[in-house]
């Protein structure tokens, strides 16, 4: 080979063609919108059994992590791409084989002269098969694309355990608040039913007005209608949350805590530049990055000579007792070169459509970026408006039901008619199934934030990259 062609060629061998990998850029405001509540604990550092005081909801995650069938699929599709790194790493190195093997052959009167010739032949030993010398890079690059396409995967069962944790913890909140909202409803019922039966007794005696006992009535079927609703809603909660931990809900759980005592300890929102090493998902966006980088190397490295060696050692004998003797002893060595010349274009696409590759997958990096900054701020704001609307609402359930007892009072003293007291029961009633529905949104946001700034899925610590 001419010098001026070998030359440029020995300085490219043992470079990496691969992009260099950088970062982009973070899409996203430097800090946070809003300067609500902040805390001290960091949510990476910590476990969720740390963060939700309610032993029984901590039994359900435990219990879901180890059943839930899609969980279980994601666990799969790691392992199989780590036995994919696997094998594109054992590329990077010489394979080993033995052999034996023997031949008996007849050679025709015609081809030997008048005189047929029958043999038989020996032969064993080791054999070294095509093994690509990596002067580009190539091997070298597949192997890095594989795994991190692993380390993706292994991102991404992570991200799926925190999506599950906050699930679960989503349809636990939600079956607390149907109970506590079919409790209340119950109470108020068995309230309605005795006061129906005093109104049936007024109107018997006189008292009041058939009016009044219709409209008694009618406050009567209200809390049924909300009872049968109540219930269903129960029903569903209860239904989803087996189908989230993956079978029946074990009878010998801890007791639940009610939903005005499971609020979870404040956590600290850090800054959007700490989500890029704490959101898994964005972990996992990263390093399909640098597989799609080092793609772009193995699809340059093809426009370069491939270099192989093969080789062989072993025996070979007519007579099986005089195998291994030292007159038997052979042994091949062969290097080869493939030199590409012209593909009418296939080598040219291949590096396009890796680069093509690339971008998406700056683009969607980029992306993800973009969402965890979403949702930990929509979560952020969350906290802060909730709790004021959840205080709020403490203020008019309270205040509402002291209306609904002067209006008792005002009826029972002949000041006031019971269209007063309907009225006032039936805000008091939609004013503390409120009051319930904004304590489980609030928990339920808080349950967000964990998983959005990237909480820990098992003991406390800090996760780390492998």
């Amino acid at each position: 080979m001419n010098r001026f062609i070998l030359a440029p060629l020995l300085l490219l061998a043992g470079c990496n063609l691969a992009p260099p990998h950088s970062r982009p850029a973070l899409p996203t405001p430097a800090a946070y919108p809003g300067d609500g509540p902040d805390g001290t604990q960091a949510a990476p550092g910590l476990s969720y059994q740390s963060y939700f005081p309610d032993a029984r909801l901590n039994a359900l995650i435990g219990i879901g992590l180890d059943h839930n069938r899609d969980l279980a699929v994601a666990t799969a599709q790691v392992a199989e791409a780590a036995a994919l790194a696997r094998i594109q790493r054992a590329d990077q190195l010489p394979g080993l084989g033995a052999s034996a093997n023997a031949v008996r052959n007849r050679t025709s009167a015609s081809d030997t002269a008048g005189t047929s010739v029958t043999r038989t032949r020996y032969a064993g030993g080791l054999l070294v098969p095509a093994f690509e010398l990596d002067f580009w890079g190539r091997v070298r690059n597949l192997s890095a694309a594989a795994r991190e396409q692993y380390l993706a995967s292994a991102e991404g069962e992570r991200a799926f355990r925190l999506s599950l944790i906050r699930s679960i913890a989503g349809a636990y909140y939600s079956a607390l608040e149907t109970d506590e909202r079919v409790a209340l409803a119950e109470a108020t019922l068995f309230s309605r039913q005795e006061g129906l039966r005093i109104a049936k007794r007024r109107l018997d005696a006189g008292v009041t007005s058939a009016l009044d006992f219709r409209q008694s009535e009618s406050l009567l079927t209200q809390a049924e209608t909300e009872l049968a609703g109540l219930r269903l809603a129960r029903a569903e909660a209860l239904n989803l949350l087996q189908q989230l931990v993956g079978g029946p809900i074990p009878d010998t759980l801890p007791a639940y805590l009610p939903l005005d005592a499971q609020r979870p300890p404040l956590l600290a929102a850090g800054l959007p530049s700490d989500l890029l090493a704490a959101r898994p998902d964005i972990i996992a966006a990263e390093a399909q990055l640098r597989a799609a980088r080092a793609n772009i190397g193995a699809a340059r490295a093809a426009f370069f000579p491939s270099i192989s060696l093969t080789g062989g050692l072993g025996y070979a004998s007519t007579d099986l007792g005089s195998l291994f003797d030292s007159d038997g002893l052979n042994w091949t060595f062969g290097p080869s070169i493939d030199l590409p010349i012209f593909d009418w274009g296939r080598r040219r696409g291949n590096v396009d459509v890796a680069i093509a590759r690339q971008d998406a997958a700056v683009a969607n990096y980029e992306r993800s970026v973009q969402l965890a900054f979403r949702e930990v701020a929509d979560a952020l704001a969350g906290r802060r408006y909730l709790a004021e609307e959840v205080a709020a609402q403490q203020r008019a359930t309270a205040a509402q039901r002291e209306i609904a007892r002067l209006a008792r009072t005002r009826y029972r003293e002949g000041v006031a008619g019971y269209l007063e007291v309907l009225d006032a029961e039936r805000n008091l009633f939609t004013a503390e199934q409120a009051l319930l529905s904004l304590r489980r949104q609030e928990l339920d946001i808080l349950a967000v934030l964990f998983a959005a700034l990237g909480g820990g899925v098992g003991t406390d610590g800090p996760h780390s990259r492998n």
